[in-house]
């Protein structure tokens, strides 16, 4: 006979993710403030002390139901992610081989509910999901300008075989 298992714990009371996190990596919750018309976001300010690079560019990628972006890693850029709409699972792996984290594999998911500014450090592979069923976006303000002629952007397909993450199975049982 099978016996349950027992969930692990995934967040405080004050509901802060639990668990393992990748090295260098920075969440913040960006709560709406609503009013009768509607809502405003704040999604980076510089007394927060998120990040102190400076804002050099700021793009949204917006992502259909069920599309995947990824896998992508930087080796001179970090990216600073803002979730503004729709749900999305984002799956982060660190290659990083002097990193305290190094193979570590997070996959978290976020929405409109739940907007979150974080950031992806150098070395870290991210890819990202569509899980609903409306257009997701994202805002990216990434730590350098993107350079046209020469792109940091080095991929891998999403079934490889270093990162042991794949988007059609359940991330969690």
């Amino acid at each position: 006979m099978t016996s349950p298992k027992k969930d692990p714990q995934l967040a405080t009371p004050a509901g802060e993710l639990t668990g393992p996190r990748i090295a260098g990596m920075n969440f913040r919750r960006l709560p709406p403030l609503e009013d009768e018309r509607g809502d405003i976001t704040e999604l980076f300010h510089p007394a927060w002390n998120f990040s102190a690079a400076p804002l050099v560019q700021v793009y949204r990628t917006a992502l259909r139901p069920g599309a995947i972006r990824g896998w992508v890693i930087h080796q001179k850029q970090e990216d600073r992610i803002a979730v503004t709409d729709g749900a999305m699972t984002w799956a982060l792996f660190d290659n990083r081989p002097d990193s305290p984290t190094y193979t570590l594999l997070n996959v978290l998911t976020f929405s409109e509910r739940s907007r979150t500014l974080f950031n992806i450090p150098i070395g870290v592979f991210h890819a990202v999901k569509n899980i609903g069923t409306i257009d997701a976006a994202f805002i990216n303000m990434p730590t350098r300008p993107y350079d046209h002629a020469d792109p940091d952007k080095y991929r891998l397909p999403l079934k490889n075989d270093l990162i042991p993450f794949d988007f059609s199975q359940p991330s969690r049982g």
